[in-house]
């Protein structure tokens, strides 16, 4: 990163910190008692399309929104000490993880530095089959609590639409 990148974003924060100083105190359980999970683009802003504020929801991110043993880890504290009781998973269209396959990107690594990742990458072909690869983690993980209020979604991010995802097509 360029240092005059670093610099923008410090005096950012600063202005944010300013405009900050009266606002009321936001608690820390979700107003909406709501849990996304998405994925990391920078395409994408949460808060924007999903017209969230500060103190809405939880928001979990990672490369392609794929649920990990870190993603549950997360969703059981959200759930159990912070009250909780409804997850969203949006992945989106133009995904990096659909252009890489999991043993080329493994491989790249292991002859860059030596070392074979133990974690898997999880690539995937199709966001929708893989919302739906997500929510039956979540189903079938006994760490989440709330198993009833889980809904899927794909980002379109040239149409900027958010698509509905139906867990058990016909």
């Amino acid at each position: 990163m360029d240092p005059t990148e670093i610099i923008k974003i410090v005096t950012a924060a600063e202005k944010y910190t300013e405009s900050q100083s009266v606002k009321p105190h936001v608690d820390v359980h979700p107003a909406m008692k709501l849990t996304i999970v998405s994925c990391m683009d920078s395409r994408l802003d949460l808060f924007g399309i999903l017209g969230l504020d500060i103190g809405d929801a939880h928001i979990v991110r990672n490369a392609g929104g794929i649920v990990t043993d870190d993603v549950i880890r997360s969703l059981a504290v959200s759930q159990r000490s912070l009250g909780t009781n409804m997850i969203v998973l949006i992945h989106h269209t133009d995904c990096g993880l659909e252009k890489i396959s999991d043993d080329d990107f493994k491989f790249q690594i292991e002859r860059e530095i030596g070392i074979r990742p133990s974690w898997a990458v999880e690539a995937f072909r199709d966001p929708y089959d893989d919302v739906r690869q997500s929510i039956a983690r979540l189903a079938a993980s006994p760490f989440v609590t709330h198993k009833q209020n889980i809904f899927g979604f794909v980002y379109e991010v040239d149409k900027h639409q958010l698509v509905r995802v139906d867990p058990y097509p016909s």
